[in-house]
């Protein structure tokens, strides 16, 4: 089953596997009338049905080989043959306390490191104590992130020139604090502007994330 989420302002996302791309958009158009016309850029393709619904691609693994260019009716052929190239893809999920780290091809995961570290939740007692609390868990939260830092060096530097992307999940200031690891800015200014929206890193999340991370996201927004 696709992976489904709603958007602010309305309209979901649905994650959609490469090889299902096509069909998904025929039952989309077929659903709402038809296909009017479809908006194809580099970096967007937009189609939109006969009866206003739209369904957008932020395409992802690069810009498309093609100009800004306007058809009538369905033509996602171009954006169906670019997502279904197969790559080499780096992971990197990360949140407060856990990471995973890994190399997919096609969806599936080849090698991968994964750890968890003690991060005690906030404490909401007051005074000396707090602070006391809040040192400590401060000094918990570096560990942390300084060992999920050690872990993307050493599992993706080495195999980063063979890598097709990098996708990002979990905490968005936990990955922040990674990005600003001198060691992985260049490796981090690849990365896909898509995060993966992931519960606490184990192996099992990884393998599913790989999954996702090929996975098309279309943004569907009903006929106002």
């Amino acid at each position: 089953m696709s992976k489904v989420r709603q958007l602010a302002g309305g309209g979901r996302a649905v994650e959609v596997a490469p090889g299902r791309v096509a069909g998904w958009f025929e039952r989309f158009a077929a659903s709402h009338g038809g296909a009017a016309s479809t908006l194809l850029e580099p970096r967007t393709v937009l189609v939109t049905a006969t009866d206003g619904a739209t369904a957008t691609v932020r395409v992802p693994f690069g810009p498309l080989p093609a100009p800004h260019v306007e058809h009538p009716g369905l033509a996602v052929s171009s954006l169906v043959e670019h997502v279904s190239v197969s790559r080499r893809i780096g992971l990197v999920l990360v949140r407060l306390g856990a990471h995973s780290i890994g190399v997919a091809v096609d969806g599936v995961v080849q090698t991968s490191t994964t750890d968890r570290h003690l991060v005690h939740g906030r404490n909401k007692a007051g005074g000396w104590s707090q602070q006391r609390f809040a040192r400590r868990r401060e000094g918990q939260s570096a560990r942390s992130l300084a060992s999920a830092a050690d872990a993307v060096a050493k599992a993706l530097l080495p195999v980063a020139a063979e890598l097709d992307a990098l996708v990002l999940g979990g905490d968005r200031q936990a990955l922040q604090a990674l990005r600003e690891d001198t060691r992985l800015t260049k490796l981090f200014d690849r990365a896909e502007q898509r995060v993966l929206d992931v519960p606490e890193p184990r192996r099992a999340i990884l393998d599913e994330a790989a999954k996702r991370a090929v996975a098309v996201e279309i943004e569907v927004r009903d006929p106002q």
